[in-house]
Order: C-alpha cells, then structure tokens, then sequence
C-alpha cells in the first residue's frame, strides 16, 4: 500500500527546546526517501530522549507516521511512571485539498453490536481508520455497542450527545471533509398531529430505566414515579429491548400501526417506535392516537442549528485537548487521567485532519496521562482535537485489515468497538 516513505530520526538533546508543528505532520511526498531532516521532538519523557519518525504515503494526500521515543523498555512496575518512556504514536494524516476520499464514521450490521476497529474499516472499503466513540461495553452486555454519548452518522441522530460537560464530539462533514470539535446539544419530543400534545425524548435508542419503585408491579401504567421515553430505529438492533413498560409503532409517516403493554418487538426498515416506563407509559399511551411528529434538534456550543443532512457524521469522546491551538484539558485524578493508550482525533489550523493512537500499558510504550495526550496533540499540530474512547479500545487499522499499532490487550488482541472513523477513497 505505500507508495514512497521516508525515515526522520531525532536525538533530541537536553537544550533542545519543544515546539509545535504549525502544519502538522510533513507531507511524504514533499521531500526524497530516506532523506534526514531536523524534527522537535514530542514534550514527553526526558528532553534527550531518541526520537524516531518513519513517514509512509498511503494514497495522495494521506500519510502515516510512526514516532517512536524512547529506546529502552520501560521497567513494568513504573510504567506510569518512568521519564524514559518509551512512546508509540501513530498519526494518520489526511489533506482534504489533495486527497481523493472522504471522512466517515461507521458501526457494524447495527448499533448495539461491537465489532474490531479492523473490521469496519474493511467492511466499508476504507484505506485507514481508528476506532471512535466511548460506549457501553460490559456495563450492558445485551448491547455492548450502545454509544455512550453523540451518535450521528449520514445525518441520522442515532444516540443522543449527553449533557455531562466531558463529553467532546468530533463532527464531520463527509461532502466537505470539514471536520469541527466541540460538545453539541440536543432536543427531542413527539407530539400528536392532532391535539398538539407533546411528550419530551429522553433517550434515543438506548434502554430505558424502569424505576426501582415500579420495578415489581406487574403493570407499568399503576406506577407513579416518572420514567423514559425513548425512540428507537430499525438501526439500533433485530429487535427493540423487552420488558416491562409499553411500545408504540410507527409507520414511515409516524403513523400508529400497534400498541403494546410490553417492550420488545422487531421493526421494519421503514418503522420506528416508542418505548415508556414508569409513570410516562401512561402519557405514552394517551398520546399515541392517530400519527406523531417526532422533531429532533441539535446545536452546537454557541446555540447554532446543526442541520440533520445527508453526509453529517459525529462520534463521541471524552475532554477536549486542544481548542484554537491552545490546550484546555482539565486538571482531573483518578485512573482515567494516568498512563493510558489513547486515541486522539483532530484538525490543524491548516486544515489537515489527524487521526493518531498512542500504545500504552506496555513496556513497549508507556502511554500517556491526559496532560501528555494534550501536549502529544498540540506538538502534532493540532488547534483544536480531542481525546476519543482509549485503553483496550484504542486501534488504528489500514483496509487490508492490517492492525498498525499494538493494542493494549493480552498478546495485543484487538477489542471490539461500537464504531470508528475511516477515510474511505474516492467520492
């Protein structure tokens, strides 16, 4: 798959001073393989560290990079720990001026299934990609995939962006290859065409919460305390998720064609429907008479409509880094913030689109804090990026299923994700 590499090598010395690369990674093609040229070195570990780069061009415009800093394994007791790293950072750089392709997100055969990082690049004909959101994972094994935060892929709003302020959306336009960081907002009700009643959306397809006060009465409709109501779409999974509460179906106009006093059922491409629990199934079913209208907003940070269009993806991630090249990540404790893989996704302010993954939990590559992630990301050139789902999750695939970096895994097993973002060739 490369067409031309080149090898930089490093040894960045103690006086060295650390800088960003204002037009992120160097471009494989723009000088002769093998040529050796002066590089800054990554602001992490000791100054006089050795640092290797080895640039491959993939396809016009797209490289990966290989930064390799740091020689010696790192003892597996200090790993969060140890100055001397070593680190494995893997930066895929896209130039949307001179490459052929787009930037999408993508999930397996439905939402609530994982899959590798590997496998949805191939499966969607892509030249490289990483794995993306933040999800469910083991805290629902029955959905595993289920994002935990923003999911909007081909302008469908699939999961809904939360409102804890960690939350970080990386948002694309794939007819563009515009890509934007920031923390959308969002708003969902169904209302009936008819009365004008209105029900506001907790979630979108996620389970909902029967309340602990409601969770033995063998009818929904008795209980009194305030439960979810929830869309969900033939994209979520082969059936709604069961149990207590009512379900109502609607046709491709938000028209009524059942109703049911149980959750669980399987929809049609054309289908949606309406899960309640708590005290909301009885506002559910007062409301689902005739046809509804099922009105989804989104906004950014500044209030400014999003407009839900054909070709608008978005993925979920934790704390920003970097915002117009400065970072802002917070100061935070705990395990989240130690040593880590991460994967990180972002822009310069030239433009260019960086998808990287940094090893961790090795003696191989230590990882990086989330203060050393921002600094990785501003050193790569990145005004504004952010830190995607990480640890066992973080990959970086190329389309022949190669998997470029060692995830964090027993034996470096990939992990399967809910989705990823990929650069697909052509238009």
């Amino acid at each position: 798959m490369t067409t031309s590499a080149r090898v930089i090598k490093a040894a960045v010395g103690a006086a060295a001073a650390f800088g960003v690369l204002a037009t992120g990674l160097p471009n494989a093609g723009a000088a002769p393989a093998q040529q050796q040229v002066a590089v800054q070195g990554l602001p992490i570990g000791d100054a006089d560290l050795a640092e290797t780069r080895t640039v491959q061009t993939l396809a016009r415009g797209v490289t990966l990079t290989r930064i390799v800093r740091g020689t010696d394994p790192a003892p597996a007791d200090q790993i969060n720990t140890t100055p001397r790293g070593p680190w494995v950072v893997n930066v895929l750089t896209i130039d949307p001026r001179t490459a052929n392709g787009h930037l999408k997100a993508t999930y397996g055969p439905d939402l609530a299934r994982v899959e590798k990082t590997s496998d949805l690049v191939k499966s969607s004909g892509a030249l490289a990609g990483v794995n993306a959101s933040f999800f469910t994972f083991t805290a629902n094994p029955q959905y595993p995939g289920d994002p935990v935060g923003l999911g909007l892929f081909d302008g469908k709003l699939l999961s809904e962006p939360l409102a804890d302020p960690t939350e970080a959306n990386l948002v694309i336009d794939a007819k563009s290859n515009r890509v934007v960081t920031g923390h959308l907002r969002w708003t969902g009700a169904v209302r009936n065409r008819l009365t004008g009643a209105e029900l506001p959306l907790e979630f979108l397809n996620h389970p909902p919460v029967i309340p602990a006060a409601c969770a033995t009465l063998p009818d929904q409709t008795t209980c009194t305390v305030p439960g979810d109501v929830v869309r969900f779409t033939p994209e979520f999974a082969a059936s709604t998720p069961a149990g207590a509460g009512v379900e109502v179906v609607l046709d491709r106009r938000g028209c009524v064609v059942r109703t049911s006093t149980t959750r669980g059922t399987a929809l049609s491409p054309s289908q949606t429907s309406l899960q309640a629990t708590g005290q909301d199934t009885v506002a559910l079913l007062a409301l689902a008479k005739g046809c509804l209208r099922t009105d989804l907003a989104v906004s950014d940070e500044t209030g400014r409509e999003v407009p839900l269009r054909s070709g608008l993806y978005g993925v979920t991630g934790r704390y920003q880094l970097t915002k117009n090249g400065e970072i802002v990540v917070p100061d935070g404790t705990g395990s989240f913030f130690d040593r880590n893989p991460r994967t990180i996704a972002g822009t310069t302010r030239g433009g260019k689109i960086v998808l990287a993954t940094i090893d961790g939990r090795q003696t191989t590559s230590v990882g990086t804090t989330m203060d050393e992630t921002a600094a990785v990301a501003k050193a790569l050139g990145l005004s504004d990026a952010i830190n995607l789902d990480g640890g066992g999750s973080t990959a970086m695939a190329l389309g022949d299923g190669t998997v470029v970096n060692r995830p964090s895994s027993t034996g470096g097993a990939e992990r399967a994700v809910g989705d990823a973002v990929v650069f697909v060739p052509g238009r």
